[in-house]
């Protein structure tokens, strides 16, 4: 919301506000108590100086290792402390790194700017685009009403966040966590949007507001892009890490992991890690409000004003279906015909997420909503509200993952704290490879994370004789994880673009959650790995 709308006296618009994606605000167009303002101040003034400074004392350390990787290094941490202050735009801060990148020889322009044709990246546009459409046309508070509606979910905020966080993860089971979280994103807006406008009619808070400040809306939106992680995990084709990592450990170890033995091992300790992670966002970000009495009336009183589906909604719902459908494909291709077989390899290529998200946001501009005069579901001019700061922040977020591949900075990384820890025990090992995977998985996708550590730690095991299986498996389960910055994973990136989620209430919730996760990898893996037989 602009500064003019946040003047006290003036009543905010709620749906403007929510809607309108406003991912970064500078400090006027927020409403802020002075003790916020003042951490604002600090925190971004201090990032000015402290990038810099942290990158330049990194690559004066004497450190022994090749060039380009301190060079890499040192400019990761000062763009990670660009990220946390937020002394400009964090996408204008990856975008620095990138060029600082290769003013400092560490990669040519030309392989630095490639992952920008990354599939994830047309990913988010074409996701995007149907989002627009589901919000310019209403089709996401339809669908928000009918979560709202369900019996006893709309009583308490606690129980909606819960619900939703179940309904993600069950889908991301079987469909990218990309793409469950930005055809779901427009719902958990519109689910917020109906709980500020409650919150504001019945006097619960300020006439002049801000919304977007709201803790309910980080709890609901955050349980959105972690809660796809999580159900990530559920399935071998949930997530491509999860297939890396099979791939891997079955080519290290000649041992081949079913789908139903990977559905056994994930499944306790996804239900255990659902329950934690309702636990931190619901202790972290209190909803404002528990109860929402009088919801079930609400909802039902706008369900009678929003009347039977219009046009353009009718035509947003089939490019919505027909691009769910065929993200759905692969998965249902690989639990029948199986992961290895050919007929899935050929889907999974063709179907790819990305080129999918393209050709379904392509249909919202064929897709008539008056014939006559060529009217169609979205004009450009809608499609180019999307979000292109996030789409610029998850490209170079993508640009530094496959820098700390190539560089090798990443194996370095690995080999040289194993050998400095000396590790030599399953439990070690195993604690070792979860938080590894973590740490990579910060600063880059959760797939090149997996990439990356498994094929060290595959080694690293052989040679201590452990037994690689647990320690492989802790290291594919927690490359899903990373939770802290908006590069970490396409989720958190969508998330963050929502404007609902403060960089400072990521990293908070994140950590929280991060450090959690990772004990239970850690505990849960052994026994979930010896409860299938395969050790």
């Amino acid at each position: 919301m602009t500064t003019s709308e946040s003047r006290p006296g003036t009543r905010t618009d709620v749906e403007k506000a929510l809607l309108g994606h406003a991912t970064y605000r500078s400090l006027g167009e927020q409403r802020l108590s002075p003790a916020e303002e003042r951490f604002e101040k600090g925190r971004r003034t201090t990032g000015l100086w402290l990038a810099p400074l942290v990158a330049l004392v990194f690559l004066a350390l004497p450190l022994d290792m090749a060039a380009t990787q301190q060079t890499l290094a040192g400019i990761l941490l000062g763009v990670v402390v660009l990220w946390v202050t937020e002394p400009v735009p964090i996408p204008v801060g990856g975008l620095i790194g990138v060029g600082a990148v290769v003013l400092f020889g560490v990669v040519g322009p030309d392989e630095a700017l490639a992952p920008f044709g990354s599939s994830t990246i047309f990913t988010f546009i074409g996701a995007f685009i149907l989002a627009q459409a589901m919000l310019k046309h209403g089709l996401a508070r339809r669908f928000a009403f009918r979560i709202l509606s369900l019996p006893g979910v709309g009583r308490s905020t606690a129980r909606v966040i819960v619900a939703f966080g179940a309904i993600t993860c069950l889908l991301s089971a079987f469909v990218s966590n990309t793409a469950t979280v930005a055809m779901l994103l427009p719902t958990a807006l519109g689910i917020l949007t109906v709980i500020a406008k409650l919150m504001q009619d019945r006097g619960l808070v300020a006439e002049d507001f801000d919304p977007t400040r709201l803790r309910v809306g980080a709890a609901l939106v955050l349980m959105l892009a972690y809660g796809a992680s999580v159900g990530g995990l559920l399935t071998p084709v949930g997530s491509p890490p999860n297939l890396i990592g099979r791939g891997l450990i079955e080519e290290a170890t000649g041992e081949r992991i079913s789908f139903a033995q990977w559905v056994g091992m994930a499944l306790p300790i996804c239900a255990l890690m659902f329950v934690v992670l309702a636990l931190v966002l619901l202790l972290l970000n209190r909803p404002e409000i528990r109860r929402i009495d009088g919801i079930e009336e609400y909802v039902a009183r706008q369900r009678a004003e929003l009347g039977s589906l219009s046009r353009a909604e009718w035509n947003t719902l089939i490019a919505f279906f027909v691009t769910v459908v065929l993200w759905i494909t692969p998965g249902i291709v690989g639990l029948v015909a199986g992961t290895e077989s050919s007929v899935y390899e050929t889907v999974g290529a063709r179907l790819d997420e990305g080129i999918v998200a393209a050709l379904g946001a392509s249909l919202l501009f064929l897709l008539p909503t008056n014939w006559a005069r060529r009217e169609t579901t979205l004009n450009w001019s809608d499609a180019a509200k999307i979000d292109w700061g996030t789409i610029l922040l998850f490209g170079t977020g993508i640009i530094f993952g496959s820098l700390l591949a190539s560089t090798g900075l990443a194996e370095t990384i690995g080999t040289e704290a194993n050998d400095a820890l000396g590790l030599s025990s399953l439990f070690a090992l195993t604690a070792f490879s979860a938080i590894l995977a973590i740490v990579v998985s910060e600063t880059t996708s959760n797939t090149a994370s997996a990439a990356v550590v498994v094929p060290i730690i595959i080694p690293i095991a052989a040679a201590a004789d452990v037994d690689p299986m647990v320690p492989a498996m802790a290291a594919t389960f927690a490359a899903s994880f990373g939770f802290m910055l908006p590069v970490s994973t396409p989720q958190n990136a969508i998330a963050y673009g929502s404007g609902v989620v403060p960089i400072t209430t990521m990293i908070r919730s994140g950590f929280s959650f991060d450090v959690l996760g990772c004990l239970l990898i850690i505990l849960g893996m052994p026994l979930v790995v010896g409860m299938v037989g395969l050790t």
